[in-house]
């Protein structure tokens, strides 16, 4: 491999309004070579990356990005827009915004070569469908007819990777490509670009914060924190003596164990054949008078012990959170379900008990908590469903209480009572989950559903959240019924595990038992691929 670079990055910054974001970093990536920018969100990797083609509104851009000699940052711009999508590619995070709903995926990787090269329109047509073929999508003459939102995430991600490659790049910018994934799913795009980055013989720079991927992947890792790069070398070099105590700290934020192993034996809940199914229409006159059925999923039994943990893992469209929503009686199902004996009702209002017991933490906590409500209205909304008797001072005790148990409050009750009169926004990713914590927890409840309570985060803080839950599961003795694609977080924190495919569960029993000696198929195939 060449030591002349085909990037270099000298003493670049960002500003936006005066405040810099990114101070001064410098690094190099030569022809061929994979690198891997590594860092938390608000770490500055994402905005750096999309500096190097002036991709970010209202920047201030200082320093230079050599690319073949030619600085990108000084280019005029209709240079620099011919070399964008020519020589340097970007896939951007999520396939779903960055494609335009309203064209055929074909119709849009088309466009990009109708501006970078002068292909007729036949020969456009036919390397369209050669680009989705190789990206490994079936089907791609049919493929390239489709709408976005008419294929599954990882086929819009191909498309994403297609419509990079269609002029042959020098270098590929590759921001998050793999985050909004399923983890079968995140192994086979990082075995596609490995083997279209040595068939194209170009270099490819990594923007992610998932270090399994960056093992497995890069052959160098440039580590940035709060806007500087604080490390970088060789892969191995870096894992193997990683410097840098913020690179320490990443390394080592795999979710640790330490749950209670031995519990009580009498189930908080037991499901017995429960099955979801979705009317779905029927062509012709037939949908007139009656619908098929959609089975989301195929009679599932289980049971979630007092003071336990079941994991229930699949990949998207598996059937977990529909079990998840009928476990909380928000689905109807067949079968049979019940909570410390206690069935769900069609009537709402003798669920009130069970909705006691029962509360749920939910995966995005930016979506699901409301930005027209304070601090106090949120995590005290429970308590005025259940505990309606309570005055305004005692419901505004009990909601410092619960954000002292979830670690956002200090003894000082004035500091306290200006938290209670802050808004989601204005808290971190971490911060919002646990207010999404203290929420189900204010009413006491004997369990929590939790769907997917870590996947929006970053990864130091994945692991904050993780010990949360596993010191308030010792300390009150509550149930998990926690709903995850993870692996490690399966490993981290249940008892018990299920396995879901197609909503059918393949497999079940303790998670020492299924994650070491996995025996089916699909069960092997997602602990393979989580590393």
């Amino acid at each position: 491999m060449t030591t002349i670079p085909l990037l270099e990055v000298r003493d670049l910054s960002v500003s936006f309004a005066g405040t810099e974001v990114v101070h001064g970093i410098d690094f190099a990536i030569a022809p061929g070579e994979r690198v891997a920018l590594v860092g938390e969100s608000g770490s500055g990797k994402t905005v750096s990356a999309l500096s190097l083609l002036r991709l970010v509104a209202n920047a201030k851009l200082g320093g230079q990005a050599l690319f073949n000699g030619q600085d990108l940052l000084a280019m005029p711009e209709p240079e620099l827009r011919a070399l964008r999508g020519r020589d340097i590619a970007m896939i951007f995070q999520e396939p779903m915004t960055a494609l335009n709903p309203l064209m055929a995926v074909g119709d849009q990787i088309a466009e990009v070569l109708a501006l970078k090269t002068a292909l007729s329109k036949t020969q456009m047509a036919q390397k369209v469908i050669e680009l989705l073929a190789e990206t490994g999508i079936p089907e791609p003459a049919r493929r390239a007819r489709a709408f976005p939102h008419q294929l599954s995430g990882g086929q819009r991600q191909r498309v994403m990777i297609a419509m990079a490659l269609a002029c042959q790049p020098k270098l590929l910018l590759a921001d998050e490509p793999t985050t909004a994934l399923d983890v079968s799913l995140r192994g086979q795009i990082l075995e596609l670009l490995v083997r279209l980055q040595q068939s194209h013989g170009m270099a490819v720079l990594l923007i992610t914060h998932d270090l399994n991927l960056v093992r497995r992947f890069a052959d160098r890792i440039i580590v940035m924190e709060n806007g500087l790069v604080v490390e970088q070398g060789p892969t191995a070099e870096v894992f193997a003596r990683p410097q840098h105590a913020y690179t320490q700290g990443l390394i080592a934020s795999k979710p640790v164990r330490d749950v209670v192993e031995e519990g009580s034996s009498r189930p908080l809940m037991a499901a017995k054949g429960l099955r979801v199914v979705y009317p779905t229409p029927l062509a012709g006159m037939r949908g007139w008078f009656k619908h098929g059925e959609f089975v989301a999923v195929q009679g599932a039994s289980f049971d979630v012990l007092v003071g336990q943990t079941l994991g229930v893992m699949g990949e998207s469209g598996s059937g977990k959170s529909t079990l998840a929503l009928a476990a909380l009686g928000l689905l109807p199902f067949q079968g049979e379900l019940k909570i410390a004996g206690d069935a769900w009702s069609a009537h709402a209002a003798r669920n009130k008990a069970l909705r006691r017991q029962v509360q749920v933490v939910f995966q995005d906590p930016f979506s699901s908590l409301s930005p027209r409500m304070t601090v106090e209205e949120i995590v005290g909304e429970g308590l005025g469903v259940h505990a309606p008797a309570l005055s305004r001072h005692e419901r505004q005790q009990l909601v410092m209480a619960a954000l002292r148990d979830v670690g956002l409050g200090t003894a000082d009750d004035a500091a306290m009572l200006q938290t209670l009169q802050r808004y989601p926004h204005e808290f971190s990713g971490g911060q919002r989950q646990r207010l999404a914590i203290a929420r189900a927890l204010i009413i006491q409840p004997d369990m929590l559903v939790l769907d997917e309570p870590t996947s929006a985060l970053d990864v130091t803080v994945q692991k904050q959240v993780l010990q949360l839950l596993q010191k308030l599961q010792r300390e009150r003795g509550l149930s998990y019924l926690l709903i995850t694609h993870d692996v490690d977080v399966i490993r981290a924190m249940a008892h018990a595990v299920l396995v879901m495919k197609d909503g059918a569960v393949v497999e079940s029993g303790p998670v020492d038992q299924v994650l070491a000696q996995p025996q089916h198929e699909y069960t092997r195939i997602l602990v393979s691929a989580a590393g």
